[in-house]
């Protein structure tokens, strides 16, 4: 059915994707409709997955999505000074600070002054941060292996492996030069 008789009552969060592709190319004829396809897929998967890791998992726990990446990153490579974080985190200084209030009252990280530059926070798990990560992660690791397993092993890999192909892209190394 042409997109301009579907009735947008209709639609739901992934039949959106179709819709919006079929009423972007009616009107922009050159526009990539492949790509526009990826990019969507992409995000409303991406979306998709953070909603059911924050609500099921994250949230019950007292914390956002964001405030597990400050967590998680701490777990595996901290302590670390903020900034660093921030970077592997994919978040911003401003917002890993601000996160970094909620935890530290929480009683999960820490914040010290940096030894080397004075204006540098150091930040750290407590021992209840690290023992309250290992616990958020494993029921995480649950829910991803539920959305994992609706590919079989040899998909998986394949999925994975296109997926660092695109993370490695010029387009991808032009976006990391942003952060």
């Amino acid at each position: 059915m042409p997109p301009d008789r579907i009735a947008t009552d209709d639609l739901d969060y992934l039949s959106f994707v179709d819709y919006a592709i079929a009423k972007t190319t009616a009107e922009l004829p050159k526009v990539d409709a492949g790509a526009m396809r990826l990019g969507l897929t992409l995000h409303r998967l991406t979306s998709a997955l953070v909603y059911d890791w924050e609500s099921t998992v994250h949230r019950p726990r007292g914390w956002s999505w964001g405030g597990f990446r400050v967590l998680f990153v701490l777990w595996l490579a901290g302590p670390l000074e903020a900034k660093r974080v921030a970077q592997l985190s994919g978040m911003s200084r401003a917002a890993v600070s601000a996160l970094v209030n909620t935890l530290e009252r929480d009683g999960l990280v820490t914040r010290t002054q940096s030894e080397h530059d004075r204006r540098a926070v150091q930040l750290a798990l407590t021992g209840a941060g690290h023992e309250a990560i290992i616990s958020a992660y494993e029921a995480h690791n649950e829910r991803e292996r539920a959305w994992a397993d609706a590919l079989s092993k040899p998909e998986q890999t394949i999925l994975i492996g296109l997926l660092e192909k695109l993370t490695t892209s010029s387009a991808a190394n032009e976006a990391k030069r942003r952060f």
